[in-house]
């Protein structure tokens, strides 16, 4: 494609393609396309103009070539990228508001006066009957006192105040319907489901499958501590199904044959095949938006209690007004207190605070499904981590295989992988990832798996028991013996590593180590956080009391426990919390979910297990864990933005009333001053909290 250089910078380049304009399609395609360039940083598209500024590291040539390669046929995007791109909706938005400033001021340089009386009269009408139905509710609210404003304007022929008081009131509202619909469907596309391999039945068996290749009919089998990637219904097996993320109940569902079960909730316990009645793409994405929307998680304890303060006060305004008439007689001093309110700038301020705070989050590679986590976040003295795959990296590796038995060590680890492939945890992706890279083949061997969550695995193969996991599960819980003539060898094993022991008929065959280092920038975040006010920074880990020792000195912690089960976790955050402490969760494992749930924000990493994703909180997908640091700072500027919006709106508007009372201001002035302010704090509250770094 030829393009056109219209500027350019050492990092910058923007250009013009040969086209009048773009669609949205369009748009989105050549976005996605550059997107997927390494040496591209950041893309703006401006679809009117057909131009784009894109910003890239290295040689320009690189950009160039890139760009005289593209064509809009050529390129291969995911439906789903177009079907929920934010796109339309911000073009929508922009094109209203202009549109309605536009027509209000051209309005009155072209519309005679006794017209514009007329339209004024008739715009009332729709503010009367709002401020109707909110008093058949049963409730005094905003919409009355609106209501009530705009006619007393127009009764005493103020019919610019009248006019004024409606415009800002349209564009408020405008921009709060903006606000939230980005926000949310920004969260909901975070939210959506990443599931690119399922395991689907077939005549030959299982067969690890694309899910993209998934048709309604098709059998897919899903195991303890996965997602559902489709809806569907149970032909086969029973489990406990987490449905939290579709109907907000924490409580898991039993599900057997003939259930229906949905995309993205979560098999706790168990084990079904189900037939696909529905894949990915076809209104799961409206789901997230309606729970999203409907789910009281959004709000922070600060915005619920703005809110009923919001409501609470209308009364009051309305008494303040009838006898500020009573006591002065005088309409003008009457309509200058019903024209200022504080719960238009109060519902407005705090719910844009806390979405804009999501979508902040949502830039920085965190998301947050409700703003009562931020709160907790930002309140927090206390952070519990798990080790291995959240302070430790989250590909672990295999750096060996001991053997016990006469069974070569390639073989053993065949045999290993074959029994861990089916199941969600880091230790288990890493024997896999071992036996792919040498080449080991390891179709079904084994009899149906069972997975003991934080312990291990039990099966068969070629009729002998076989179990693979910690060293409480093999010994103490299978009673799994060492041969007497192996006993110097499995002393001498490295403490360095991780221990993964697998056994079969009662005798230990294997011990595979696993090498589990720790994230380089630990140290550096634990001090960090210190730093940031947590008084209690613990790690808790399943491992031996020694890695767990080198683990916790190298990041710097002080308090740690080892051997622990999912369950200890969650006490100790129990106990914690029984003791007035705030406590944030942060795990990566199915053995950390009771945890998560019980914590006051969980917070999962996003190479972890996805029962772990679905039930946490928050989600980090950035591979660094500053993004602790940086959610902690975002969460204690968020609670000082919504603290100073609440000072700010009782202050100013009490002030208001008080020069309306005292004649000082009219009521065209303090209806203006009361919604630009509105206007002014929502939009403030719409900017980033973190500084942008240099």
């Amino acid at each position: 494609m030829k393009i056109l250089i219209k500027h350019e910078t050492k990092t910058r380049l923007r250009v013009h393609l040969p086209q009048e304009r773009m669609t949205f399609r369009e748009a989105d395609i050549l976005e996605h396309y550059l997107q997927g360039f390494s040496y591209i940083t950041q893309v703006q598209i401006y679809e009117r103009t057909a131009d784009v500024a894109i910003f890239f590291e290295g040689d320009r040539r690189q950009v160039l070539s890139a760009l005289s390669a593209f064509s809009y046929d050529s390129v291969q995007i995911p439906e789903s990228v177009i079907e929920n791109s934010p796109r339309e909706l911000s073009a929508y938005y922009r094109e209203k508001i202009a549109t309605d400033v536009i027509l209000h001021y051209a309005k009155r340089l072209v519309m005679p006066v006794s017209l514009r009386k007329i339209w004024e009269r008739i715009k009332t009408v729709k503010f009367i009957l709002r401020g109707i139905r909110s008093l058949s509710g049963g409730h005094i609210q905003v919409e009355l006192l609106d209501a009530a404003a705009i006619t007393a304007a127009i009764l005493t022929g103020d019919y610019k105040t009248a006019s004024s008081v409606m415009f800002l009131l349209k564009i408020g509202d405008t921009l709060e319907e903006w606000t939230h619909k980005r926000s949310v469907d920004d969260l909901a596309r975070r939210m959506s489901l990443r599931i690119d391999k399922v395991w689907q039945v077939t005549d030959s068996g299982e067969v690890l499958t694309d899910a993209g290749r998934i048709l309604c009919g098709d059998r897919v089998v899903v195991r303890m501590g996965t997602v559902i990637p489709f809806d569907g219904v149970v032909t086969e097996g029973e489990a406990m199904v987490n449905q939290a993320s579709m109907t907000g109940e924490p409580a898991a569902v039993r599900k057997s044959e003939g259930a229906a079960v949905f995309a993205g909730t979560v098999v706790e316990e168990g084990e079904i095949t189900l037939k696909v009645t529905q894949t990915e793409g076809c209104g799961r994405f409206d789901k997230i938006v309606k729970m999203i929307e409907e789910s009281e998680k959004l709000k922070s304890a600060l915005e619920s209690k703005a809110e009923r303060l919001a409501d609470r006060l209308v009364p009051y305004t309305l008494l303040a007004s009838g006898l500020t008439w009573l006591l002065s007689r005088n309409v003008t001093k009457a309509v200058s207190v019903l024209m200022v309110d504080y719960s238009c700038a109060l519902k407005m301020s705090m719910p844009i605070s806390v979405l804009s705070a999501i979508r902040e989050a949502a830039d920085h590679d965190i998301t947050v499904k409700g703003g009562r986590f931020l709160e907790a976040v930002a309140e927090a003295d206390t952070i519990v981590f798990d080790k291995t795959g959240t302070l430790t990296k989250a590909n672990p590796t295999v750096k060996g295989v001991v053997s016990f038995c006469r069974e070569s060590e390639d073989e053993l680890l065949r045999q290993a992988a074959c029994l861990e492939e089916h199941f969600p945890h880091s230790v288990a992706r890493a024997v896999v990832d071992a036996a792919a890279e040498k080449g080991l083949l390891h179709e079904e061997l084994h009899a149906k798996a069972e997975y003991i969550v934080a312990h291990g695995i039990a099966s068969y193969i070629d009729g002998k028991k076989a179990v693979i996991g910690s060293y409480h599960f093999v010994f103490e819980d299978e009673g799994v013996i060492i041969p007497p003539e192996c006993k110097e060898r499995f002393d001498a094993l490295p403490d360095t590593c991780s221990h993964l022991y697998f056994a079969k008929e009662g005798k230990l065959c294997a011990c595979i180590l696993i090498e589990d280092p720790i994230r380089k920038e630990s140290r550096q975040v634990i001090e960090k956080l210190r730093s940031q006010g947590f008084k209690h920074i613990v790690m808790m880990t399943g491992d031996s009391a020694k890695t767990a020792a080198a683990i916790a000195g190298s990041a710097g912690i002080t308090e740690y426990y080892a051997e622990v089960l999912p369950e200890d976790k969650a006490g100790y955050i129990e106990k914690a919390k029984a003791d007035g402490r705030r406590v944030i969760m942060v795990g990566d494992g199915i053995n950390d979910s009771p945890a998560l749930s019980a914590s006051d924000a969980g917070i999962a990493i996003s190479e972890g297990a996805q029962i772990a994703r679905q039930i946490a909180d928050i989600t980090i997908s950035s591979e660094n864990l500053e993004s602790i640091v940086v959610l902690r700072d975002l969460s204690t500027l968020l609670m000082k933005r919504i603290r100073f919006n609440y000072r700010t709106i009782v202050g100013f508007n009490t002030a208001l009333i008080a020069l309306g009372v005292a004649g000082i201001l009219p009521p065209a002035t303090s209806a203006m001053l009361h919604n630009g302010s509105t206007v002014a704090l929502g939009i403030g509250s719409m900017t980033d909290l973190l500084p942008v770094k240099e």
